[in-house]
Protein backbone atom coordinates (compact mmCIF):
# COMPACT_ATOMS: atom_id res chain seq x y z
CA UNK A 1 0.00 0.00 0.00
CA UNK A 2 1.33 3.45 -0.80
CA UNK A 3 1.81 6.06 1.91
CA UNK A 4 -1.18 8.06 0.69
CA UNK A 5 -3.44 5.01 0.58
CA UNK A 6 -2.45 4.05 4.14
CA UNK A 7 -3.04 7.62 5.32
CA UNK A 8 -6.50 7.71 3.70
CA UNK A 9 -7.41 4.37 5.24
CA UNK A 10 -6.38 5.49 8.75
CA UNK A 11 -7.97 8.93 8.51
CA UNK A 12 -11.19 9.38 10.42
CA UNK A 13 -14.27 10.27 8.41
CA UNK A 14 -15.12 13.94 8.14
CA UNK A 15 -17.48 15.23 10.82
CA UNK A 16 -20.32 15.78 8.35
CA UNK A 17 -19.89 12.28 6.91
CA UNK A 18 -19.99 10.82 10.43
CA UNK A 19 -23.14 12.82 11.23
CA UNK A 20 -24.77 11.60 8.01
CA UNK A 21 -23.91 7.99 8.85
CA UNK A 22 -25.29 8.34 12.38
CA UNK A 23 -28.43 10.03 11.07
CA UNK A 24 -28.96 7.18 8.59
CA UNK A 25 -28.47 4.54 11.29
CA UNK A 26 -30.87 6.31 13.65
CA UNK A 27 -33.51 6.71 10.93
CA UNK A 28 -33.07 3.09 9.81
CA UNK A 29 -33.45 1.75 13.35
CA UNK A 30 -36.64 3.79 13.80
CA UNK A 31 -37.96 2.65 10.42
CA UNK A 32 -37.19 -1.01 11.18
CA UNK A 33 -38.97 -0.66 14.51
CA UNK A 34 -42.06 0.80 12.83
CA UNK A 35 -42.19 -1.21 9.60
CA UNK A 36 -39.76 -4.12 9.78
CA UNK A 37 -36.74 -4.62 7.54
CA UNK A 38 -38.56 -4.09 4.23
CA UNK A 39 -38.25 -0.32 4.19
CA UNK A 40 -37.93 1.90 1.14
CA UNK A 41 -34.35 3.16 1.06
CA UNK A 42 -35.25 6.36 -0.83
CA UNK A 43 -37.76 7.21 1.92
CA UNK A 44 -35.17 6.36 4.54
CA UNK A 45 -32.69 8.81 3.03
CA UNK A 46 -35.36 11.55 3.17
CA UNK A 47 -36.17 10.70 6.80
CA UNK A 48 -32.46 10.96 7.64
CA UNK A 49 -32.21 14.31 5.86
CA UNK A 50 -29.66 13.13 3.30
CA UNK A 51 -29.65 12.33 -0.39
CA UNK A 52 -29.99 8.78 -1.64
CA UNK A 53 -26.42 8.99 -2.97
CA UNK A 54 -25.18 9.63 0.56
CA UNK A 55 -27.10 6.59 1.79
CA UNK A 56 -25.51 4.36 -0.86
CA UNK A 57 -22.04 5.82 -0.23
CA UNK A 58 -22.29 4.69 3.40
CA UNK A 59 -24.34 1.53 2.80
CA UNK A 60 -23.99 0.21 -0.75
CA UNK A 61 -26.57 -2.55 -0.17
CA UNK A 62 -29.63 -3.15 1.98
CA UNK A 63 -27.65 -5.94 3.71
CA UNK A 64 -24.88 -3.48 4.60
CA UNK A 65 -27.42 -1.12 6.17
CA UNK A 66 -29.15 -3.88 8.12
CA UNK A 67 -25.83 -5.21 9.38
CA UNK A 68 -24.71 -1.72 10.39
CA UNK A 69 -27.94 -1.09 12.31
CA UNK A 70 -27.53 -4.42 14.07
CA UNK A 71 -23.86 -3.74 14.92
CA UNK A 72 -24.69 -0.24 16.17
CA UNK A 73 -27.41 -1.67 18.42
CA UNK A 74 -25.03 -4.23 19.90
CA UNK A 75 -22.35 -1.58 20.45
CA UNK A 76 -24.88 0.71 22.12
CA UNK A 77 -26.02 -2.14 24.36
CA UNK A 78 -22.43 -3.00 25.31
CA UNK A 79 -21.56 0.66 25.93
CA UNK A 80 -24.60 1.06 28.18
CA UNK A 81 -23.15 -1.47 30.62
CA UNK A 82 -20.18 0.80 31.31
CA UNK A 83 -22.32 3.95 31.41
CA UNK A 84 -24.81 2.45 33.85
CA UNK A 85 -22.02 1.04 36.01
CA UNK A 86 -20.52 4.51 36.30
CA UNK A 87 -23.83 6.16 37.15
CA UNK A 88 -25.86 3.67 39.21
CA UNK A 89 -25.51 1.26 42.12
CA UNK A 90 -24.63 -2.27 40.93
CA UNK A 91 -28.09 -3.85 41.23
CA UNK A 92 -29.81 -0.88 39.58
CA UNK A 93 -27.28 -0.84 36.74
CA UNK A 94 -27.93 -4.54 36.12
CA UNK A 95 -31.72 -4.11 36.25
CA UNK A 96 -31.70 -1.13 33.88
CA UNK A 97 -29.34 -2.83 31.42
CA UNK A 98 -31.54 -5.92 31.30
CA UNK A 99 -34.53 -3.73 30.43
CA UNK A 100 -32.50 -2.14 27.64
CA UNK A 101 -31.61 -5.67 26.52
CA UNK A 102 -35.35 -6.35 26.09
CA UNK A 103 -35.53 -3.35 23.71
CA UNK A 104 -32.54 -4.77 21.83
CA UNK A 105 -34.31 -8.13 21.46
CA UNK A 106 -37.39 -6.37 20.07
CA UNK A 107 -35.33 -4.60 17.40
CA UNK A 108 -33.46 -7.80 16.60
CA UNK A 109 -36.77 -9.63 16.08
CA UNK A 110 -37.81 -7.06 13.50
CA UNK A 111 -34.64 -7.32 11.43
CA UNK A 112 -33.87 -11.01 12.04
CA UNK A 113 -35.50 -12.18 8.80
CA UNK A 114 -33.32 -9.76 6.85
CA UNK A 115 -30.21 -10.73 8.83
CA UNK A 116 -30.90 -14.39 8.18
CA UNK A 117 -31.23 -13.80 4.45
CA UNK A 118 -27.88 -12.00 4.14
CA UNK A 119 -25.37 -13.52 1.79
CA UNK A 120 -23.16 -15.81 3.83
CA UNK A 121 -25.63 -15.75 6.73
CA UNK A 122 -25.35 -13.94 10.02
CA UNK A 123 -23.43 -16.55 12.05
CA UNK A 124 -20.19 -14.56 12.34
CA UNK A 125 -22.15 -11.39 13.06
CA UNK A 126 -24.09 -13.17 15.81
CA UNK A 127 -20.90 -14.66 17.28
CA UNK A 128 -19.25 -11.23 17.50
CA UNK A 129 -22.32 -9.64 19.03
CA UNK A 130 -22.76 -12.51 21.47
CA UNK A 131 -19.26 -11.93 22.79
CA UNK A 132 -19.92 -8.21 23.33
CA UNK A 133 -23.22 -8.86 25.09
CA UNK A 134 -21.77 -11.62 27.26
CA UNK A 135 -18.89 -9.38 28.31
CA UNK A 136 -21.33 -6.59 29.22
CA UNK A 137 -23.58 -8.74 31.41
CA UNK A 138 -20.63 -10.50 33.02
CA UNK A 139 -19.21 -7.15 34.13
CA UNK A 140 -22.58 -6.00 35.50
CA UNK A 141 -23.17 -9.25 37.38
CA UNK A 142 -19.60 -9.31 38.74
CA UNK A 143 -20.11 -5.82 40.10
CA UNK A 144 -23.45 -6.81 41.70
CA UNK A 145 -21.89 -9.96 43.19
CA UNK A 146 -19.01 -7.90 44.62
CA UNK A 147 -21.49 -5.54 46.28
CA UNK A 148 -23.38 -8.47 47.79
CA UNK A 149 -26.56 -7.72 45.81
CA UNK A 150 -26.43 -10.93 43.73
CA UNK A 151 -25.62 -14.53 44.64
CA UNK A 152 -22.06 -15.50 43.65
CA UNK A 153 -23.21 -18.74 41.99
CA UNK A 154 -25.34 -16.91 39.39
CA UNK A 155 -24.46 -17.57 35.75
CA UNK A 156 -24.87 -14.16 34.05
CA UNK A 157 -25.92 -15.79 30.80
CA UNK A 158 -28.90 -17.44 32.54
CA UNK A 159 -30.44 -13.99 32.95
CA UNK A 160 -30.18 -13.37 29.22
CA UNK A 161 -31.50 -16.84 28.36
CA UNK A 162 -34.60 -16.17 30.44
CA UNK A 163 -35.30 -12.88 28.67
CA UNK A 164 -34.66 -14.33 25.22
CA UNK A 165 -36.89 -17.25 26.12
CA UNK A 166 -39.79 -14.95 26.94
CA UNK A 167 -39.25 -13.11 23.66
CA UNK A 168 -39.23 -16.33 21.65
CA UNK A 169 -42.18 -17.96 23.41
CA UNK A 170 -44.45 -14.96 23.69
CA UNK A 171 -46.74 -14.52 20.73
CA UNK A 172 -48.64 -11.61 22.19
CA UNK A 173 -47.87 -8.05 21.21
CA UNK A 174 -47.20 -7.14 24.85
CA UNK A 175 -44.30 -9.57 25.30
CA UNK A 176 -41.92 -6.63 25.85
CA UNK A 177 -43.84 -5.43 28.90
CA UNK A 178 -43.92 -9.01 30.18
CA UNK A 179 -40.16 -9.36 29.65
CA UNK A 180 -39.50 -6.10 31.49
CA UNK A 181 -41.58 -7.37 34.44
CA UNK A 182 -39.53 -10.55 34.29
CA UNK A 183 -36.38 -8.45 34.78
CA UNK A 184 -37.60 -7.50 38.27
CA UNK A 185 -38.47 -11.14 39.03
CA UNK A 186 -35.06 -12.31 37.83
CA UNK A 187 -33.24 -9.70 39.88
CA UNK A 188 -35.26 -10.53 42.99
CA UNK A 189 -34.60 -14.25 42.47
CA UNK A 190 -30.88 -13.59 42.07
CA UNK A 191 -30.48 -12.00 45.47
CA UNK A 192 -28.44 -13.90 48.07
CA UNK A 193 -30.38 -16.36 50.19
CA UNK A 194 -30.45 -15.24 53.81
Amino acid sequence: MTGRAEEAKERKPRADAQRNRESLLKAAKAAFTRRGAEINLDDLAKEAGVGVGTLYRHFPTRDALIEAVYRAGVKELADMAAQLSAARPPIEALREWMKIFVDYIATKHLIAPALNSMVGGPSQLYAESGTQIKTAIESLVARAVASGDIRPDLDPFDLLRALVGVANVAASPDWEASAKRLVDILVAGSRPVE
